[in-house]
């Protein structure tokens, strides 16, 4: 596999003020009627030397090759000289963005979910961008949503399908995206490329099982919330209890006592307020 090799190239300014030069002799030589010399003249301007004028922009490079050969990478950017004869391809060095496009994937309890993600990266080595692979625009396209499935059929969904799953995709956010970028690091530094960030940009259940997941996801809330009001109910009336023993407001037997606790979990446990009722007769009637 080619290696970058970062190249020197001249100045091109002292190349440019040669070209005007041989173009002021070449007239010269037209006007004495020297047509010969002038047209090697002109032969050797613009063939030999004008080619070899390059413009390096800032954040791009020119990858040189010689009749099939690699000659190396000129990446300092201005104006440069090299030989004529040479093919210098322009390569960015830019940072790209990659919004990359919605996916239908099933996650690893196999549930159908839609995913999508957001890839900076940038080239590092341009030999092998453009040298190891065809088209390291279409490489990165379709390497990155390969590394997308993979990362979706890794993770359930939610803690919902996986109670047990240390990293999921709606919750681990950060180390998704870590690993994410680790993955697509691998993959793609066979076309010298390098990725600088990777986030989940959409994520969703499919739409044939989104109400149902929705309908879970409400239900497991609820329970959740009767969990903490129940918890909360029992501390309370434990609470009320015990403070009644100790101060002595009123001595309950067992049954009475059962009833008393029935009655205050009822009021502190319901989702609707209660009326009170007055008792003015016994407790026993």
């Amino acid at each position: 596999m080619q290696n970058e090799k970062i190249t020197t190239a001249p100045s091109g300014y002292l190349a440019f003020f040669l070209v005007l030069l041989l173009i002021a002799a070449a007239a010269v030589s037209f006007i004495w009627e020297q047509p010969i010399i002038g047209a090697v003249i002109c032969i050797v301007n613009f063939v030999f030397i004008l080619p070899g004028l390059t413009i390096v922009n800032p954040n791009e490079s020119k990858v040189l090759t010689l009749f099939g050969k690699y000659q190396g990478t000129v990446k300092q950017d201005g104006f440069f000289w090299v030989n004529p004869f040479t093919v210098k391809k322009k390569v960015s060095l830019k940072a790209y963005n990659l919004n990359g496009q919605q996916l239908k994937v099933n996650d690893s309890v196999g549930n159908p979910i839609e995913i999508a993600a957001v890839i900076v990266w940038q080239i590092k080595d341009t030999a092998k961008a453009v040298f190891a692979v065809e088209n390291y625009l279409q490489y990165v396209n379709i390497q990155s949503e390969a590394a997308v499935r993979h990362l979706a059929n890794s993770f359930p969904y939610d803690h919902i399908e996986d109670e047990n799953a240390s990293i999921t995709l709606r919750g681990g956010s950060e180390q998704v995206g870590l690993l994410l970028v680790q993955e697509l690091n691998e993959r793609l530094e066979r076309a010298g490329i390098e990725v600088l960030e990777a986030r989940i940009s959409h994520l969703a259940y499919a739409p044939e099982i989104a109400h149902a997941m929705l309908q879970r996801q409400q239900a497991s809330a609820i329970i959740s919330a009767r969990r903490l009001i129940v918890e909360g109910a029992v501390g309370m009336v434990e609470m009320a209890l015990q403070k009644m023993e100790e101060k002595n407001i009123i001595e309950l037997d067992e049954e009475r006592k059962a009833a008393m606790v029935s009655n205050l979990l009822v009021v502190l446990c319901g989702d609707k307020a209660v009326n009170p009722i007055v008792n003015t007769g016994t407790l026993y009637h």
